[in-house]
């Protein structure tokens, strides 16, 4: 569910302060003391902030929270039309990131699901629906990222085999591929696309063309892109740079644009 105003409000007041008491925020938001606590459980409860005696304070990174507030939208219908791959009884690892994190509220409904991430912010979504059990790999805390890495988050990873990985990236174009500004996050990029059938990026189309200091694999390495629709309309030409890329079928509709890239070793979605 999105969030309201007023409580975008609130996380807007934290990310700016670090932390806020419920009568700074009854006075300022024009609301009762009682409105505003149950607001704050409700964002703790999402793992946005922490509440303590009197007010909250931020439980996550300045730039995750910051992040998460930006084209918000785009991601949400991102990681819905991701999560309507998933089908009962799938395992499947998300990786780090304030899209993919956002896959595991639109599982709600489906049976039988493991979750296995290296990401606090996917776990946090995924903790309060029954049907889901998740593996949390630990490893070496990354505050930045809200995320674990290093070789503990690796091995545990390599543990699985699962249908999909549904990875996140700060760049991606034909030219230098799926890219990142994080060398350790790469790594936890490549053992879950080792262990998955299918690897699937999850990326706003500001992401398109934007190129990080290091490349994770070539386009042709992953099975498919989830973008949204803001995507320019030359960006399937450009994909088609890559040589590597056998096939590209774009199926649009009113929010993303999904690029599927086929080979005969693979089995279909």
């Amino acid at each position: 569910m999105e969030l309201t105003a007023r409580k975008k409000l609130i996380l807007n007041l934290l990310l700016e302060k670090g932390s806020i008491s419920v009568a700074d925020l009854s006075r300022n938001l024009a609301v009762s003391e009682v409105t505003i606590r149950s607001d704050l459980k409700t964002l703790e409860d999402r793992g946005l902030l922490s509440r303590v005696h009197g007010g909250a304070v931020s439980s996550i990174h300045p730039h995750i929270m910051e992040r998460q507030n930006l084209r918000l939208e785009e991601k949400q219908n991102i990681a819905r039309a991701a999560a309507a791959l998933v089908q009962n009884g799938d395992t499947i690892m998300i990786e780090a990131g304030t899209t993919t994190a956002l896959v595991c509220r639109y599982l709600s409904g489906k049976r039988d699901i493991h979750i296995v991430t290296n990401s606090v912010l996917a776990f946090t979504a995924a903790k309060n629906n029954p049907s889901l059990r998740i593996t949390l790999s630990g490893g070496e805390w990354r505050s930045s990222t809200e995320s674990f890495v290093g070789s503990v988050a690796v091995d545990t990873i390599r543990r699985f085999n699962v249908r999909f990985a549904f990875v996140g990236a700060d760049g991606f174009d034909a030219k230098h591929g799926v890219t990142t500004d994080l060398l350790e996050g790469g790594e936890i990029i490549k053992v879950m696309k080792e262990r998955a059938v299918r690897t699937i990026l999850l990326a706003d189309s500001e992401k398109f063309n934007r190129s990080g200091p290091v490349t994770i694999m070539p386009l042709s390495q992953v099975d498919g892109i989830i973008t949204d629709a803001r995507i320019r309309d030359n960006a399937e030409e450009e994909l088609k740079e890559d040589i590597h890329i056998l096939k590209i079928e774009t199926e649009r509709d009113s929010a993303v644009v999904r690029y599927w890239f086929h080979s005969d070793s693979k089995r279909s979605v």
